[in-house]
This record gives structure tokens, C-alpha cells and sequence, in this order.
């Protein structure tokens, strides 16, 4: 059966959801990045508190689900497009992503000045390139393309033995410096393996929504307690899957921040199967409908670059509002960084408390709820090519 025979024109409303309660976990992540106390490593269970260590666990959900749901997304596309005009989006679109972050985002956003000293390649980046690769697979067989992907996710820590500082191995593989020289430093935090290949899952998984409603439900819920199962079993031998071996901990609380504990960069098998497993379980829950507590969340999820290109810049303006207000100065938050100061240079004593993150997480949330409802309105009444692109 065809995909515009098997599936309504409408959106998704459950994937609208999962996308749109991600990008609100999403903000967290970035508030406690600009307004949080800098200086260690909040999942390090030897100097973290069981509240940090969940306030960025949680967070590991954001970017697997997001890439997955890419893959999804497009999938569903060729209700009203050609393989030929998919094609062609997803390409243009990965070049806007990637332009985004080496442009306006990076200096209007996350580090407010125009010098080039630091330069991050990070989601937008591997986004793009994620969609860019895809513009050339949406030409196979959706089970190629989903094969491709299994196998991508599944053996690439073979490959964490290798050491190597060619850069194209960098942008692939292994987050490093890709160039270093007295005036510019560039660093990958997003490479493409196996980002591409959570995208590729999330392009077959697509197919499920032109199934009838018993069949895909009984999939989503078979996959999530499967995928969820075999990461506890993986992370138990402690064998292969991650780098990042757990140990025992000073107590059985922080032994479980341990196991906890997987690598996101490269994301690592047993980060995936961490986060793919509960995400299908999420889909699974919502899929006969949205319960009215979650539905404001639809409003993010349906114009999830917009939220995403707003969110940036309204939270290091609030950053420059604290730090105005705490020190009677600003000019740290527009000065050249290091890596490890991103994605702000902070102050002496710099940082509000984990509540005080949550607050301001809060605030940025509820303002740029109204706006992502009246662009996703727009987005609806309207066919524009550029609406596409956000």
C-alpha cells in the first residue's frame, strides 16, 4: 500500500508531541549551560548530587529522539511530496541547518560577538548533515535505509579503539579539535556516526504510520520494552556498548548514576538504546491520543526550529540581564571563549542555584509558548516554500 493510501494527510499528533516535550526538556539543558555554576561535569557521580545528575539525564532524551523523529518526519513527507522533491529539501534544509549554526545562531545566539576564536560544530550541524545524507538514501527501500542505520548504531564502538587526529575521522567519529591555530579553534561535538544512523531508524520507523492502530501500538510497545531490556542487560555485563564503564559508588544511589552514566559524545550504543528504548514507550502511550495536561507541548512540536533558533538567543540575553544585575558589568558575556567555557566566558562566582535554574527554565517555557502557537498557525493556514525551513 502506498504511504498517501496508508496514512491521513494530518500531523501526527503523538509525534508531534514527543518532539514538542523534548524541546522544552531541551530549554533545561541550555538554561542550566547559561545560568548554571560552571566548572565540573553534572554526571560525574564523584562530585555531582543525585538532583544535577537527573536535571542532565533527563536531557539525554532530546537529541536521539529529535534525530529520530527527523528521520520520521521525512518519512511521512512523501504523503505530499515526490521521492525527487524530498530529496531536494532535505538537502537545502541540512545546508540552512549548517549555515544556522556557523552564522546567525552561533553570533546572535549562543556567544553574542562576531569573533571566530571558538567555533562549536554542534546539533544543528550534525542535523544537517543528518538530512543531507538522507536526501540521498530516501532512494532506497525504507528496510535498506533502516538496515543501514542498525548496523551503523549497533558497531560503531568497534571502532572507539581507534585513535587517530585526521580531522575528517573527527567529523565522523570522535569529537576533537579539527583546527587549531593561534586564532581560530574548531571543535566537533556532533559527528555524523552514529547521528546518521539514529536518523535512518527514524525514517523506517515512519512506515508504522501507515499501519492500522493495533499493529503499530503492539510495535511501539514490543520495541520500547525490547530496546529498554537490552540496555539494562548491555550496561549489566559491562562488556561493549560504551566506553564509560559503570563501577560501584560510595552507595547503591550513586552505583545507579554510574550505570547511568553513558557517553553522548559520539553517543554510544548503550546511550541510544537508553533513550530510543523509553522514547517508543512514549509513543506508545500517546498514540490513541494526547492527554490534555501535554497538549500545550503540541505547540512546540510542530515549529520545533522555531522554538529552537528563539530559545537560544532569549536565554543569553536573560544570562546578560542576571550577570547586569549581580555584577553592574556585561563585557564577560561578549568576549572570545574556550571550549571550556561555552557557551558564555562566565564571571567570578558565576552561577544561580539548581532551583533558581529551574525557575528561569520555567520563564523562557511560558514565553515562547504564544509565539510557537501563532507560528504554528501560520504554518497551517499558510503554504509559503520558506515556512519549511523553520
Amino acid at each position: 500500500m502506498s504511504v498517501e493510501g496508508a496514512v491521513k494527510r494530518g500531523r501526527i499528533e503523538s509525534v508531534d508531541l514527543v518532539r514538542g516535550v523534548i524541546m522544552v526538556l531541551m530549554a533545561l539543558d541550555h538554561t542550566r549551560d547559561f545560568l548554571g555554576k560552571p566548572g565540573f561535569n553534572p554526571t560525574n557521580p564523584a562530585t555531582t548530587t543525585i538532583p544535577l545528575f537527573f536535571t542532565r539525564w533527563v536531557t539525554h532524551f532530546c537529541a536521539p529522539v529529535f534525530f529520530l523523529l527527523l528521520g520520521t518526519g521525512a518519512y511521512l513527507s512523501l504523503r505530499r511530496k515526490s521521492r525527487r522533491e524530498l530529496s531536494r529539501f532535505l538537502f537545502t534544509r541540512g545546508l540552512w541547518l549548517i549555515f544556522l549554526e556557523l552564522g546567525p545562531l552561533r553570533c546572535l545566539g549562543w556567544q553574542f560577538n562576531f569573533d571566530y576564536h571558538l567555533m562549536l560544530l554542534n546539533v544543528l550541524w550534525g542535523l544537517g548533515w543528518a538530512m543531507i545524507v538522507l536526501s540521498g538514501l530516501v532512494y532506497l527501500r525504507p528496510s535498506w535505509v533502516t538496515a543501514f542505520g542498525v548496523v551503523m548504531i549497533a558497531s560503531h564502538n568497534l571502532l572507539d579503539s581507534v585513535r587517530s587526529s585526521n580531522p575528517l575521522w573527527s567529523i565522523l567519529h570522535s569529537p576533537n579539535v579539527i583546527l587549531a591555530t593561534p586564532q581560530h579553534i574548531v571543535f566537533v561535538a556532533y559527528v555524523l556516526i552514529p547521528w546518521v544512523g539514529v536518523t535512518a531508524v527514524g525514517y523506517g520507523l515512519g512506515q508504522i504510520y501507515g499501519w492500522p492502530s493495533d499493529r503499530r501500538k503492539a510495535f511501539l510497545l514490543r520495541w520500547g520494552i525490547g530496546l529498554s531490556a537490552a540496555f539494562i542487560v548491555l550496561r549489566f555485563l559491562n562488556i561493549y556498548g560504551d566506553p564509560n564503564r559503570w563501577s560501584t559508588q560510595k552507595s547503591a544511589a550513586f552505583t545507579v548514576l554510574s550505570f547511568l552514566n553513558t557517553t553522548k559524545y559520539p553517543p554510544s550504543l548503550l546511550f541510544l538504546l537508553m533513550t530510543l528504548g523509553p522514547a517508543m514507550l512514549f509513543l506508545w502511550s500517546v498514540d490513541a491520543g494526547v492527554p490534555g495536561w501535554l497538549r500545550p507541548a503540541l505547540a512546540f512540536g510542530k515549529v520545533p526550529m522555531f522554538y529552537y533558533v528563539l530559545h537560544v538567543p532569549l536565554l543569553h540575553a536573560l544570562a546578560v540581564i542576571v550577570c547586569y544585575a549581580r555584577y553592574g558589568h556585561v563585557h564577560w558575556m561578549f568576549v572570545s571563549l574556550t571550549v571550556g567555557q561555552y557557551p558564555i566566558t562566565p564571571p567570578p562566582g558565576w552561577g544561580i542555584s539548581l532551583p533558581g535554574v529551574y525557575l528561569a527554565w520555567a520563564f523562557v517555557v511560558f514565553t515562547l509558548y504564544p509565539l510557537c502557537r501563532w507560528f504554528a498557525a501560520l504554518k497551517q493556514r499558510r503554504s509559503d516554500a520558506w515556512l519549511s525551513y523553520f
